[in-house]
């Protein structure tokens, strides 16, 4: 396919590199010599420099024969602009990230569809739901929901409190609690994604993703020995969007404090927001949290505009005992650093936005439910076997499908089954797939006939 990706910062070259890597066409424009020449040395992309707005530029980049164009700078109305002009150029579908929510508003006079955008990206909301699912689950670094909230896929990572895990394969782990089904569809491990089968053996400092029925969640919580209680006292450091999204979303339910710098900031934020108590004061200022009772808060979340305040105060606020830190980074070389020194959850929006690109586009070329994960390299595929496939002929432990994939969950008729090797799949049903990208074209033909 033919890609023209609008803006290389950070949300632009990452999109480049993976669809460059699943051997789409790809030419990138960027206003700056330095991104440009960052493209040029490290992917193999065409490189337009000029701005991504002028008609002049767009004609250069092909966009009248782009199957896509990703509008990805960091100005709205320059991506709204060059959505416009590649639209009336011919481009066949257009994808824009948009920061200003009140362009998607009901009441919003200027609609995005009005300017050919098939799809718009909120990166600020997309990591503020993120941000709020963590809260309600403390005891885990990534949640995700499937089947309308039935399922939940839960991330954590082992410690010495883990021992009823530790050194145990998946099949002992599993054997042992008969009483509720889970599967285990990745683990990351010293930075690297690892898709386990039964015999895989657990260590200490691995992160496992579960997938279960979010009824047996506080069964899987206690199996772990994790507290499964909920947060109360909220402490946000950063009156961005994401901060004020984030204290918007929780300040009826819990207890919720914004600490920002900027005075003026906090007055308008105090204003608008209730029931979250706004201070003003530096984050990183070791009194300051001394005087706010840092050690009885539940969960410190870090989302400055400045990722080095964030990871400072996240490292400060695990210093002082906060059971749950999350921090917002958007240098995307620095999420599996923190990960691995495991002080806590990490969000980026610029992967957020990554991500829903390439799921979106995924999506449209396998005509299949694809989902991906900012931490893990895992796609999620909804796959229905034709009747005659190979996975329809025998029980899913004697068909050969790739080690980087595993069947997960199977929805028959709206019955849900964490899936195990005796389990065996009909036309009737629906799997829930994991696996890694480079396999999925080989597990996507075992469900065709």
């Amino acid at each position: 396919m033919q890609i023209v990706i609008i803006g290389a910062g950070e949300v632009g070259f990452h999109a480049a590199k993976a669809l460059s890597e699943s051997n789409h066409d790809i030419t990138a424009v960027d206003i700056l010599p330095e991104k440009c020449t960052r493209l040029s040395e490290n992917l193999d992309v065409i490189v337009v420099e000029g701005n991504g707005a002028s008609p002049k530029i767009l004609h250069q980049a092909k966009v009248e024969n782009a199957d896509y164009v990703l509008c990805l700078t960091r100005v709205d109305e320059v991506n709204l602009i060059a959505a416009l002009q590649a639209h009336e150029l011919g481009a066949k579908k257009i994808i824009a990230r948009l920061r200003n929510q009140q362009y998607t508003t009901r009441h919003s006079i200027i609609k995005p569809e009005k300017f050919g955008i098939d799809l718009v990206i909120h990166p600020e909301k997309a990591a503020c739901d993120e941000i709020i699912r963590l809260v309600k689950h403390p005891y885990a670094v990534q949640v995700m929901d499937f089947e309308g909230g039935r399922l939940e896929m839960i991330g954590i990572r082992l410690n010495g409190d883990n021992r009823q895990i530790v050194d145990l394969s998946v099949g002992e782990v599993c054997g042992a609690h008969p009483e509720f089904k889970f599967g285990i569809i990745a683990v990351l491990r010293d930075g690297k994604t690892i898709v386990p089968w039964s015999d895989f053996v657990f260590e200490n400092g691995d992160t496992p993703y579960f997938i279960l029925q979010t009824e047996h969640v506080h069964d899987l919580m206690r199996m772990l020995g994790k507290d499964s209680s909920r947060n109360d006292r909220i402490m946000i450091l950063g009156g961005s969007k994401i901060g004020r999204s984030v204290a918007e979303g929780l300040q009826d339910e819990m207890n919720v404090r914004l600490v920002d710098y900027n005075r003026h900031k906090c007055e308008g934020i105090a204003n608008e927001l209730g029931n979250t108590m706004v201070i003003d004061g530096d984050g990183t200022d070791l009194e300051l949290l001394k005087s706010e009772n840092i050690e009885m808060v539940d969960c410190f979340i870090a989302v400055t505009e400045n990722e080095k305040t964030n990871m400072v105060s996240g490292l400060l606020a695990h210093h002082f005992g906060v059971e749950q830190t999350i921090m917002h980074i958007g240098t995307t070389e620095f999420l599996p650093i923190i990960q691995e020194i495991g002080i806590g959850s990490v969000i980026s929006k610029n992967m957020s936005t990554v991500n829903s690109i390439l799921r979106q586009i995924r999506s449209d070329i396998s005509d299949t439910q694809v989902m991906t994960f900012d931490e893990i390299d895992v796609d999620v595929l909804e796959l229905k076997p034709d009747k005659g496939s190979p996975v329809c002929s025998q029980p899913l432990s004697e068909i050969s499908f790739p080690k980087a994939s595993i069947v997960g969950v199977i929805n028959h008729h709206g019955h849900l089954t964490i899936a195990r090797g005796s389990s065996q799949l009909t036309e009737e049903d629906t799997a829930l797939v994991f696996a890694k990208n480079s396999v999925t074209d080989k597990v996507r033909k075992l469900f065709l006939a």
